[in-house]
């Protein structure tokens, strides 16, 4: 038997020992035992996308969201973000948790709704953390190995790379679709330096006639085919916009606190779509069930203890309540709400408007 002295550690392959193909199947392979249902590869032209970013934002669709413009086409340029990049492996995981009554508490205006894939643990430090496992496994492999992990944190084109990996085209809500899995699902990227062979891009589009994600569009956000006007958009209203939410666009809210869901659910590809058995994914707190008025009558301490971990802390404890008025504006009058709404005015000036603005409509 050989002595402990005698056995060596594998190998490390360089770019110009390994084989390409092989490794891109085993990242595939690595890819899908940390969670992830499909990966891409793709290289780092993104040029495609720039005019139809500059238009966007010309038109100003970002809304307060500067960022978009910052950093110009920097966002279709990756090698700029992280220099020396010449592949990009795209990641989806699907987030929607089973038996989740979506449809139950979105018509029942004295529920809270919140987007489903907010309802656990906030996705960026679960995806990110697989991400990077999957950059180590590779190192572990071929080296040296230039790597960084992405969830939605930098200026990147997401989906645009999704597209380009082939793992869907872009709907006309403007989101990523996948003929097997619909659209609920997360995206995160690798950039690496390594010659990968890539995928074939996702080039057909099965949106056809349909027209369900424009024309149901609470607020009417979807203005064109894969436009969406951020300003109208529920998910921009109650998570980006910092300040008042526009009074013509408070009733169509409706119930929903935290995102929106609407242009995915009637999106006949949804389908086809797979739940996750995540267990970050899994609802805290009974989010799911939530009633508007229990979660107007939490304190910020509570706030804080119940958030915790959670993408709801991304709007603050101010904005959660000037969200949650606008729902109950929006419910079912009777002396509990009203007497609830009128004892939280004094919590600042942007709560109290829409605090005045739902007790106006609750008025018998």
């Amino acid at each position: 038997m050989p002595s402990a002295r005698d056995q060596q550690p594998e190998p490390v392959l360089t770019e110009k020992t390994c084989d390409l193909t092989q490794l891109a199947t085993d990242i595939k392979r690595w890819a899908a035992e940390l969670g992830f249902q499909q990966a891409g590869i793709c290289d780092v032209d993104l040029n495609q996308t720039s005019e139809h970013l500059r238009a966007w934002l010309a038109a100003g669709y970002q809304g307060e969201m500067g960022f978009m413009a910052e950093h110009g086409d920097k966002r279709c340029r990756p090698d700029e973000l992280m220099p020396g990049t010449i592949r990009l492996i795209s990641l989806r995981m699907d987030y929607m948790p089973p038996d989740i009554q979506t449809l139950q508490v979105l018509n029942n205006p004295s529920q809270a709704y919140v987007a489903r894939y907010a309802l656990g643990r906030d996705y960026h430090k679960l995806i990110r953390k697989r991400i990077s496992q999957l950059g180590q496994k590779i190192e572990a492999v071929i080296h040296p190995l230039g790597h960084r992990a992405f969830v939605d944190s930098a200026p990147i084109m997401e989906r645009a790379i999704a597209q380009k990996a082939g793992l869907g085209w872009f709907g006309k809500n403007a989101m990523i679709i996948n003929p097997k899995a619909g659209s609920y699902f997360l995206l995160g990227e690798l950039f690496v330096d390594i010659p990968l062979p890539v995928d074939a891009p996702f080039t057909s589009n099965h949106c056809g006639s349909c027209t369900s994600c424009i024309e149901l569009c609470p607020t009417g956000a979807i203005v064109g085919d894969k436009i969406v006007d951020a300003r109208k958009c529920i998910s921009y209203l109650t998570i980006e916009l910092k300040g008042a939410i526009p009074e013509d666009l408070r009733a169509p809210m409706g119930n929903r606190i935290f995102g929106c869901d609407d242009c995915q659910l009637c999106c006949p590809w949804n389908k086809f779509s797979s739940p996750s058995h995540e267990a970050d994914f899994q609802p805290r707190h009974q989010m799911d069930q939530a009633q508007l008025l229990d979660l107007f009558n939490w304190d910020e301490k509570t706030f804080l203890a119940k958030t915790e971990g959670s993408p709801f802390r991304r709007v603050g404890y101010e904005r959660w309540l000037r969200n949650l008025a606008v729902g109950l504006g929006n419910g079912p009058a009777s002396e509990d709400v009203i007497n609830t709404l009128q004892n939280r005015l004094g919590v600042s000036a942007l709560v109290d408007e829409h605090i005045h603005w739902a007790l106006e409509r609750l008025k018998p």
